[in-house]
């Protein structure tokens, strides 16, 4: 194998860590990427927020309903037990059931509207616990699905790096070198020749230097700089 079949192997092998890398990068990031199931838990955790508040205070509604019709229960009795004879406690009596009346009446519209929003707080709950767990069991199946991808391109990038080491070091230092500055600037270092035109820039290729190229010498294109490879 010619010096630079050699440098073009190099580079093909180059062109699969830098695309295995990046498989490698994607799966890191997706592994890491959990933005839609901590959203979807935060949204669920505030409801049942919400709930718990809508039911303490529906219970304490509740309650204050409970001792006001209690109340009014003990004036009633009181007012048609026939145990008050007094026209003046009578008269007060009927007072302070008119009042609990009225007390009691609006403490019943607001509790029927904490109990419908209750109701329907618990049934966003209901939903939002729903699409939690299905978030939670997508994530955990694509934990699993990336966590075997990355294994398998870590190991292929691990058999990629072995090889380009061993290729590297049968290449003369100077001309491994000389390609590790090009490929900085440029993605393909090393290109073929094919019709007398540098497959790089598409600029013809003088006789003399492809000549050179396929006798396995290190030509570079005038043009672009790029090895020249010639099979």
């Amino acid at each position: 194998m010619s010096l630079p079949e050699q440098l073009h192997k190099l580079q093909r092998i180059d062109l699969d860590l830098q695309r295995k890398q990046q498989e490698l990068d994607e799966a890191k990031n997706r592994l890491s990427d959990n933005k839609a199931l901590v959203a979807a838990e935060s949204r669920l955790s505030s409801e049942k927020e919400q709930l718990a508040d809508l039911r303490t205070s529906q219970k304490t509604s509740e309650w204050e309903l409970e001792d006001l019709q209690e109340k009014a229960r003990q004036t009633n009795s009181k007012l048609y037990g026939g145990t008050t004879k007094n026209p003046k406690e009578l008269v007060n009596l009927e007072k302070e059931a008119a009042m609990l009346k009225s007390q009691i009446s609006r403490k019943e519209d607001p509790l029927l509207g904490l109990m419908s929003q209750a109701e329907e707080t618990a049934a966003r709950v209901n939903a939002s616990a729903e699409e939690f767990e299905q978030l939670k069991e997508e994530w955990q199946q694509r934990q699993e699905t990336l966590g075997l991808r990355k294994s398998e391109v870590e190991t292929v990038l691990g058999r990629l790096g072995e090889t380009r080491a061993g290729l590297a070091k049968q290449i003369d230092s100077e001309v491994l070198d000389l390609y590790e500055r090009i490929r900085l600037t440029k993605e393909l270092a090393v290109v073929k020749i094919e019709r007398g035109r540098c497959q790089g820039c598409h600029i013809t290729v003088p006789t003399s230097q492809w000549q050179k190229a396929k006798a396995g010498n290190i030509v570079q294109c005038s043009s672009c700089n790029r090895i020249l490879s010639l099979e």
